[in-house]
Order: structure tokens, then sequence, then C-alpha cells
């Protein structure tokens, strides 16, 4: 099984802000600002409640509810009204980065773990804010496991005739690399078979914490020692350049994160402590 970290959601260059930890520790991704996706803000739902008044005033009024977003990966159900039936989890990739997914083939049975840049809000004078001093971290927020690879490119409406609740993804409007791809998730997570093969952690935990919070910078993970390297060639795509690992203790490790890039593979036949974190990771939310 390969394991995808998988870097989504807002960000310095899109969206230009964090994603929100609410008060009482729950998380939501916000998804990418993308003119050609059908999906707008006012839309979005988390927790019950409309997404758009809590982005306008997180934006400080420069992101509208008119605003279009990549709702990619889309594995969440409750995140728009009127799904169609049958609706399953879904993750779309194209250009360089999927390339990379094709070169590693990654395909069913492989897990993506998408995680994003998350900082913790607050009402202040009744408007939502960034809470001063709290830290910016590197989250997992949420899953996907691999049932069916899908080819889009030339093939969009045979797609929704066959899949018809995709009708709402982003990878099937606009998008013409011919190696734009769609990853269908599982119906159950074999790790868990009272969990399906995609979802989001509602609550915050530190096991999906990424960033080491001993220090301010987002990038630098502190990670089980399981995630340590085998050999350099066995690393972490994009991180086998050894100089980026150091071992805290018997335990921990940092990583010092690629800056860029968007996919980052492991194959975890490689990582035989690896299975043991997966168990924890998914514990928390079963």
């Amino acid at each position: 099984m390969k394991i995808i970290l998988s870097r989504k959601g807002f960000d310095s260059s899109s969206g230009g802000m964090p994603s929100p930890i609410f008060p009482d520790g729950k998380i939501t991704s916000l998804p990418i600002p993308c003119h050609q996706s059908p999906s707008q803000i006012k839309s979005l739902r988390t927790q019950g409640k409309r997404l758009s008044k809590i982005i306008f005033e997180l934006s400080k009024n420069r992101i509208n509810s008119g605003q279009n977003v990549h709702l990619d990966p889309d594995i969440d159900f409750s995140a728009l009204s009127n799904r169609a039936a049958h609706w399953r989890g879904a993750f779309g990739q194209a250009g360089a980065a999927q390339k990379h997914l094709a070169n590693a083939k990654v395909g069913p049975g492989d897990l993506f773990l998408f995680f994003g840049w998350f900082k913790k809000i607050e009402k202040y004078q009744k408007i939502w804010r960034f809470k001063p001093k709290a830290p910016d971290l590197h989250v997992i927020y949420g899953w996907l496991w691999v049932d069916k690879v899908l080819s889009v490119y030339g093939h969009e409406k045979a797609l929704l005739s066959a899949y018809p609740w995709l009708n709402k993804h982003p990878h099937l409007f606009g998008m013409d690399q011919k190696n734009n791809t769609i990853y269908i998730g599982s119906q159950h997570l074999p790790l868990s078979n009272k969990m399906a093969g995609y979802g989001v952690f509602n609550e915050i935990c530190p096991i999906q914490i990424l960033t080491d919070r001993q220090q301010n910078k987002r990038s630098l993970w502190k990670l089980p020692r399981c995630f340590y390297p085998p050999q350099q060639e066995l690393a972490l795509s994009y991180h086998q350049d050894m100089s980026r690992w150091k071992a805290i203790d018997k335990d921990w490790l940092n990583l010092s994160s690629v800056a860029r890039g968007q996919e980052f593979i492991l194959d975890s036949q490689y990582y035989p402590g690896i299975q043991d974190w997966l168990d924890k990771l998914f514990s928390v939310t079963s």
C-alpha cells in the first residue's frame, strides 16, 4: 500500500489564508478559488452552517459568496446539499502532480491522506478572525482509500453517464490536461469496517498535526520515528535529501518538508511501523 500525503485547501498563493480551526476544535478545509469549477462558496457548508459568512469575515471582506471554488478532494458528504444518489468521495489530479502519482503507480488499494494549512479562529466584536498568536499548522484533515482510477480527458460525458453523482466534481469541468484523472473512494475503509473509504476528521486531534508545535514554522514537521527512511531512495517522495530528516529521540523525528509540491508518496511495505500509526490515526474518528 502506498500512502500519499496530499497538500490541499487554501494556502498562501490560493486563497491567501489558512483554513479554520473553530473554538470547539472542529476543522474544515477551504477549497481554493477557481472560476472554472461548478461550486460556489455560497453553497458550501460545515457543521450544518454556511461557510460564506465565515470566509468573508476571515478574508477581511476579500472573498465573497459568489466566488467559484475547486471542491477537491470532495470527501465530505455534508459539504454540499442535494447530493446525487449513490454519491461517493472522489479526488481529481492532473498535470505534473498526476504524472508523479502515475509514475509511482498509485491506484486501487492506496491511501490518500489530505493535509493543509490551518489556524485557530475566534469571534471578536461579533466578527470571525484568526486568533492572534495562534500557531500556523499543517494538519491532516481527511482521507480517501482508492477504489477506482478514472481517465477523464475525452471521456467526460461517458463518466457523467456512468457516475452521475460526479456531477459537481470540478475535474469534469473545463480541464484540458490529457492526464486529467479522478480517484474514486472505496465504500469501506479496510483499516476499519465502521468507516467509509473517504471522509474528514471533524475535530482536530494531536496525531493529525504534522507541524512541530515546539517551533513556529509550519513546514517543520514532527513525525513518529516509523517515518524515517530505511534507504534514501525509499524516502517520502520529494524528501530524498536526508539532511531534511533529523532524529529527536527514539520515538520522534523532525522533517523539514518541502515548500512546494502536492503529492508526497511513501510505500508502506518498507515502513513496518506505519500500520500502527494508521490504526491510531483512524481510531480518533471511529
